[in-house]
C-alpha cells in the first residue's frame, strides 16, 4: 500500500544542515528498504499560484490557498505492508525533519 507522509512547518525556517544530512540518510534507509516511490521538498507558499477553473474561466490569484502558520513543506510517498510500519517510518521522518508529519493513505 501506498502511503503521503506530508512535513508540516509552523514557520521555523529552512533546514539545518544537520536535518539536512538527516534527511539524506533517511531516504536512503527508505530506498534500501524498498519503502521509497517519491519525495520533495516544496518552496514558501508565498511562491504558490491558485488556478480555480469551476466558474468555466480560469480565475489565477498568487499566493496560497489558505493562510496559515502551518503549511506543506514537503512530502514523501512510500510503500509499506501496513499502516503500523508506515507510522514508524513516519516517527523517525519527522525526527530527521524536526518537523511535524501527517500520515495518509492513498485510495
Amino acid at each position: 500500500m501506498q502511503y503521503l507522509i506530508s512535513v508540516i512547518d509552523d514557520g521555523t525556517g529552512p533546514n539545518t544542515a544537520k536535518e539536512d544530512a538527516a534527511i539524506d540518510e533517511f531516504n536512503d534507509r527508505l530506498r534500501a528498504e524498498g519503502h521509497w516511490v517519491f519525495a520533495g521538498g516544496l518552496a514558501s507558499p508565498h511562491t504558490a499560484t491558485v488556478i480555480d477553473s469551476r466558474g468555466g474561466e480560469a480565475l489565477v490569484t498568487d499566493g496560497p490557498f489558505l493562510e496559515s502558520k502551518e503549511y506543506l513543506a514537503g512530502f514523501w510517498i512510500i510503500e509499506a505492508p501496513d499502516l503500523d510500519v508506515t507510522l514508524k517510518l513516519a516517527a523517525e521522518g519527522s525526527k530527521a525533519c524536526h518537523r511535524k508529519i501527517e500520515v495518509r493513505p492513498f485510495q
